[in-house]
Order: structure tokens, then sequence, then C-alpha cells
């Protein structure tokens, strides 16, 4: 059975994606950035080893759009924060499982290989990202997700990692390469120069 890689997207629509990046270089130019950015980010990690779905945001809208490639499967996120968002994903997903952010320009095949192959003797692995949030999780699921994953996180602040970490108590976990997300304007100088 091959491993999912789930990317969480949003349709890209001027206000409704990328607002911290758009109140810095306006909406539809964050708009404009993160469509191209997925695209690009799809081309990229398109591998046979793993089997790649898009998460997609609004539901409806999300499941008959056009702008991301068809060929992919969709799964529509459904309800709540984040966690609750990403936990749904991964909740579907038959064995190993990876949700990346589409909002990190220096994801490569080679990172997504690297956290595949770390599932093989840990439980889990994260790829932090350099706010103290993170640009990947997975879990290798040979068991139901862990009860209060996700509760209690803080999302967009630096104790998203750290905080997350906390609901995976006993689990072995490893750690990939740490990237660049893009949030705000002053993090597009190192988009995509991530090693």
């Amino acid at each position: 059975m091959k491993p999912t890689l789930v990317v969480m997207v949003k349709e890209p629509r001027a206000g409704r994606v990328k607002t911290r990046l758009g109140r810095d270089i306006g909406m539809t130019a964050a708009a404009w950035w993160f469509r191209h950015q997925v695209r690009r980010l799809l081309r990229t990690i398109d591998d046979p080893r793993w089997t790649t779905v898009l998460a997609v945001a609004p539901d409806r809208a999300g499941m008959a759009s056009r702008v991301w490639p068809a060929h992919l499967p969709r799964w529509p996120q459904g309800q709540g924060d984040l966690g609750d968002r990403m936990a749904r994903m991964m909740a579907r997903a038959d064995g190993p499982v990876c949700v990346i952010g589409a909002d990190v320009p220096g994801i490569t095949r080679a990172h997504v290989a690297q956290a595949f192959k770390a599932l093989g003797d840990h439980d889990a692995v994260f790829g932090p990202a350099h706010d103290g949030g993170y640009w990947l999780i997975g879990l290798r699921r040979a068991h139901p997700l862990p009860r209060g994953l996700f509760h209690g996180v803080r999302w967009s602040t630096e104790h998203a990692l750290a905080d997350t970490r906390a609901t995976l108590p006993g689990l072995r976990i490893a750690k990939v390469a740490s990237l660049h997300d893009v949030d705000t304007a002053a993090d597009l100088p190192h988009a995509g120069h991530d090693k």
C-alpha cells in the first residue's frame, strides 16, 4: 500500500487565502502568489512512490475547482480549526500519511521521501518551520489516531510544533529538514532557499 501525501489547499481567492501576506502585498497579489506557488509545488512533489491528495477548502468550491490539477484526488477538509481538519485527513488515509502546507516553496521530493522513510521506525515525523510551527506532520498509522491529537495547539504561533508534540505522548518522533513557510512579506526573501 502506497503512503499518502495530503496537501492542504484553499481556493486562491483574494481575501480568503494568505491574508497575513495580503495585508503586506495586497490580497490579489497574495492570492496570485499562492495559486502559482501551489502549482509549482504540485509539479515538484508528484512522485509514484506515494499518492498525492489535495485536501480542499472550502469543501464545495474546492471539490469543483478548475484551478487545481484534475488528475489528483480531492478530499474536502470539512469544518473546524486546522487541527480538526488535518486530523480528519489523517484518519481518512490508509497506512502512512504525511500532511503538508502548500505555502512552503522549499519542499522537494527528497524531503517528502525522507519523511516517509522516517516513519519506517518512528510513529510520527515533523518537518519544522523556522517560526516554531511545522510544514509537515506524518503518522505511521499502525494504530488509530492518538486521542487528543491537535487539541490545545496554538496555531499560527511559535508554539505550534511544541504544542502538537505534546499531543503525541509516548510516540517515537523523528524530525526532517527545517524549511521556511510564507506567512508575511518578510518571509518571501527566504522562500525557496532551503536545502
